[in-house]
């Protein structure tokens, strides 16, 4: 579609490579889901954040978590002015469009539940007052894999509000060459005389993105496919019934799995500008949307074994229709 390539164009003057997590993040836009984002520190995850921010208009905020931080840092809270003798709410910097949590797993558990209800339900109670959040609303997550001193494991009900998880690697070689004379003219430092790039603009409103939610419902899903989807999730629960060793997963995936599958599924065609579902648009992000919600066992991570291998075992075992 043209609004979606106008969109990924802009942000390709701002991000050398990292074509899957910029659409990782139009497809959480676009069905309504939360991006867990796991890298090294340097590989764009908030330029790329801000950026979509700038090309949509919509408003951008980011929370750097840190154990410290409390409740009210985020949803806001309650302020008494002494002048008028009453409680005014002053709203936190959840009431954006994008959120950035940086590091999310530095802040402790009752930070965590905090973003719950925001990430589910749309809305953050303040008080006795509760107060719908504007669409979009869209958490991008990040985690830092490296770091082991002063972080938190994130609760397993958060990491499953998260509609997928997405591991990102080093650029390649060529990318890395690029990233460098990038900066180095934004920077005004290159060597030649060429000239700054393109700064990214505005070329889509929030309104695009919902009319692009709407049209998720147009996209069409054979029966078989849809079973497809099924038969991916159980396999999970029933692995034996597949030839998938039981003794390598402890829990199950549940059916908000099969949910986000379908809803990203659908997301994948509409961002290829196919108006019907195909097998390879499932498989496309599966394993962001498994990984973060199912449990292998103690012998498998004995063995080396992780969600993604599990994955692959399931794909290679349950029949494509």
């Amino acid at each position: 579609m043209e609004v979606i390539q106008k969109i990924r164009n802009e942000i390709k003057k701002a991000i050398i490579g990292q074509e899957k997590m910029i659409d990782a993040l139009l497809i959480g836009l676009i069905t309504e889901g939360h991006i867990l984002i796991e890298g090294i520190p340097g590989v764009a995850k908030t330029t790329a954040v801000k950026t979509l921010g700038k090309v949509l208009n919509l408003n951008f905020k980011r929370i750097q978590f840190t154990p410290d931080l409390i409740p009210s840092d985020i949803l806001g809270g309650e302020i008494y002015i002494i002048e008028k003798d009453e409680f005014r709410v002053k709203k936190g910097p959840i009431f954006t469009n994008l959120l950035l949590a940086d590091e999310i797993n530095r802040a402790p558990a009752k930070v965590q539940s905090a973003l719950l209800e925001a990430m589910q339900e749309r809305q953050v109670t303040i008080g006795e007052d509760t107060f719908p959040l504007d669409e979009p609303f869209l958490v991008m997550a990040t985690l830092n894999p490296i770091e082991e001193e002063g972080v938190y494991n994130l609760p397993e009900a958060q990491l499953d509000r998260f509609l997928m998880k997405v591991v990102i690697d080093y650029p390649s070689k060529e990318e890395e060459y690029k990233i460098l004379k990038l900066v180095a003219q934004q920077e005004g430092i290159a060597n030649d005389t060429v000239e700054k790039p393109a700064e990214p603009e505005q070329v889509a409103t929030k309104e695009d993105i919902l009319a692009l939610k709407k049209r998720l419902k147009e996209i069409h899903i054979d029966r078989e496919v849809e079973e497809y989807i099924v038969n991916l999730t159980m396999a999970t629960r029933e692995p034996e019934k597949y030839g998938i060793p039981s003794e390598y997963i402890r829990l199950g995936l549940s059916p908000r799995a099969t949910i986000n599958l379908y809803k990203v599924a659908k997301a994948v065609a509409l961002l290829k500008g196919k108006d019907y579902i195909s097998p390879s648009d499932i498989l496309t992000y599966i394993k962001d949307v498994f990984r973060h919600r199912f449990l292998v066992s103690f012998q498998a991570e004995a063995e080396g074994i992780t969600t993604d291998h599990v994955v692959d075992m399931i794909v290679e075992k349950v029949p494509m229709p």
